[in-house]
């Protein structure tokens, strides 16, 4: 007798996901964030150095540099910029989607380093010295003047370099460009020094580039890649479409193969993609090549876990067990082969994204998602839908699963 009610829900399911799949997948596709690869934009290699003899080149300074560059292109308005150090003395810069190539290429490769120096040069306070982002326009209250108020991050430091240079001249450089000229009458007790301009737009374009950042260090381009907007839509389109036919040969595989468990294979599949898709869109991450290669890994393995069950249950009812039975022992059977597998999987994404860096982390993170997206919708969700199904008397017959009434041994 047909248990309507689970068969119901099985059917109300299908239906509410789908629903939501077909409603929601456009405004998805719509907004995910393609990488450089994808795209198109550039890539440039910068080799590191100290801005003054005898500084050292360490770890946390080539660190506070690609911070500084990342939060420049962010202000250029780049989208997800993926800058990182590599090695002991270089940052690699990749931008996507960069319409305005030159502009953005020759201000990110402004050291934008902000310097006061003595009469003869030296310099003795640099970027680490400064409040970052306090750059702001203002106006002078006696000659209405417009200027940029700087902010120090010690007081302390900014007196004892103005007591040192009592009698003589403090000059305020950005890069190797004199900005502004003073004479030190008395040793200044205060934590902000101003640069005076001719004009609010040259106040405001400084205060600007102070603000993008003042790196500790001078950063020269060693290396760079251009990729062509139009190639990044050709490899976007050709995976695409590679990947939907690839689609539509596995599901049509599993359904003549499998029958009904191969529909459900084939629905949980399109879940499992839309899921994935969805917590892109939520964590607001770039979608590479190596994504792409990620998530196929990931739908390989998730047709894998469904052979894997399914060939078990098939066992199971050719051995003479009902089909409940069967179920029952085929995903009881199946649930260690496959977690055992998932779990060596995640382990090497764990590893690559410790022991990797930008594109590599990036495969490793898509990686353990869709390793654990794999597992709840096409293990845990598959396996869910089929005991409804089952439960509810509507599959009674071998045939169902793709077996035939001779292969059956008696108990």
């Amino acid at each position: 007798m047909l248990d309507w009610k689970r068969i119901s829900f099985f059917f109300l399911t299908v239906i509410i996901v789908l629903g939501a799949i077909g409603v929601t997948s456009p405004s998805l596709v719509e907004r995910i964030k393609l990488g450089l690869d994808l795209k198109g934009g550039f890539e440039i290699l910068y080799t590191a150095e100290p801005l003054s003899a005898g500084q050292p080149l360490t770890k946390e300074t080539l660190t506070q540099a690609a911070e500084s560059l990342a939060k420049r292109a962010d202000t250029l308005g780049v989208a997800e910029p993926e800058v990182y150090p590599e090695g002991s003395d270089r940052i690699r810069v990749r931008l996507a989607g960069v319409e305005n190539e030159e502009e953005v290429r020759t201000l990110m490769s402004k050291p934008s380093v902000l310097t006061f120096r003595g009469p003869d040069g030296t310099i003795y306070m640099n970027g680490t010295d400064f409040v970052e982002n306090a750059a702001k326009l203002s106006y002078d209250p006696n000659t209405k003047q417009p200027i940029v108020e700087i902010k120090m991050k010690s007081r302390e430091k900014f007196k004892e370099v103005t007591t040192k240079l009592v009698g003589s001249t403090l000059s305020i450089f950005l890069d190797d460009q004199v900005q502004s000229t003073a004479s030190v009458n008395f040793p200044i007790d205060s934590d902000s020094a101003i640069i005076t301009q001719t004009n609010v737009a040259e106040a405001t374009k400084v205060a600007k580039m102070i603000n993008l950042g003042a790196m500790p260090l001078k950063l020269t381009e060693k290396y760079i890649q251009r990729v062509d907007a139009t190639l990044g839509k050709a490899s976007l389109h050709e995976t695409a479409r590679a990947g939907l036919i690839a689609s539509i040969l596995i599901f049509v595989f599993m359904v003549l193969y499998y029958r009904v468990p191969g529909l459900v294979a084939a629905f949980t599949l399109i879940t499992y993609v839309w899921v994935l898709l969805a917590i892109f869109d939520f964590m607001n991450a770039t979608l590479t090549l190596p994504g792409i290669a990620a998530l196929v890994l990931g739908a390989g393995m998730a047709v894998d876990a469904n052979i894997i069950t399914y060939e078990r249950i098939r066992e199971e009812i050719r051995a003479g067990k009902s089909i409940l039975s069967s179920l029952k022992a085929g995903t009881k059977h199946s649930f260690r082969t496959i977690m055992d597998a998932n779990v060596t999987n995640l382990i090497a994404g764990i590893v690559l994204y410790y022991v990797g860096n930008g594109a590599i982390r990036g495969f490793a993170v898509i990686t353990m998602m869709s390793i654990i997206i794999s597992i709840l919708t096409n293990v845990l969700f598959s396996r869910w839908l089929l005991h409804l199904i089952i439960r509810g008397n509507l599959l009674k017959k071998p045939s169902y699963f793709g077996v035939k009434e001779a292969d059956i041994r008696g108990l």
